[in-house]
């Protein structure tokens, strides 16, 4: 019996990379209309910063991101860096804890950069390089946790040193946007 092979769905998030910054101004009702054209569903997105959640078939992280972007380039006309997790994968990031000393109070202050591939050894030392009374930095496969002590208008470190020290693209979101993002979609896997 046939019957036509069903595809095994996944939810994940894309966290889209400068949606809305540089003069770019997306909406997110656009957005959503951008990810149901690839044919996928369920699409909903979370604060306006490119946090974009959806249903789509298992596949790939590395062909997702590259068919979003496209769609992304000839849409909107610039490139969009899009990293792609499940929402399973986001409640181990929003649960790990990579500096057990750290005051739990400050969540403003904590932040996880996504990255396509894990950082090699030599990205990592690198970037570990930046550490300093201020800054400090974690890499957990293809996740990087940047604690900063204080506010990081008064950090000399950036999205874009990030970049460079790593040597590939990245995007950074707050943890509390992370945690949050994981709560809600928490019960599809319960």
């Amino acid at each position: 019996m046939n019957g036509g092979i069903r595809s095994r769905m996944a939810q994940l998030v894309a966290f889209l990379r400068a949606i809305n910054v540089g003069g770019h101004t997306v909406k997110m009702a656009d957005l959503r209309q951008l990810f149901e054209a690839l044919r996928f569903s369920n699409v909903a997105t979370y604060i306006a910063s490119g946090n974009v959640i959806f249903d789509a078939p298992v596949a790939r992280a590395s062909a997702l991101e590259a068919k979003i972007e496209r769609r992304l380039k000839e849409t909107l006309g610039y490139e969009v860096a899009t990293f792609i997790r499940s929402t399973l994968d986001l409640g181990t990031i929003a649960a790990y804890n990579p500096f057990p000393s750290r005051d739990r109070a400050g969540e403003h202050s904590l932040y996880v950069g996504f990255t396509r591939a894990a950082p090699t050894d030599e990205a990592q030392h690198k970037l570990l390089s930046f550490r300093n009374d201020i800054d400090d930095f974690h890499v957990r496969g293809r996740e990087i946790y940047w604690w900063c002590r204080t506010t990081v208008s008064l950090s000399t470190f950036t999205g874009a040193r990030l970049e460079r020290a790593i040597g590939m693209p990245a995007t950074m979101r707050n943890i509390s946007t992370v945690r949050k993002l994981a709560a809600l979609y928490a019960d599809v896997h319960s």
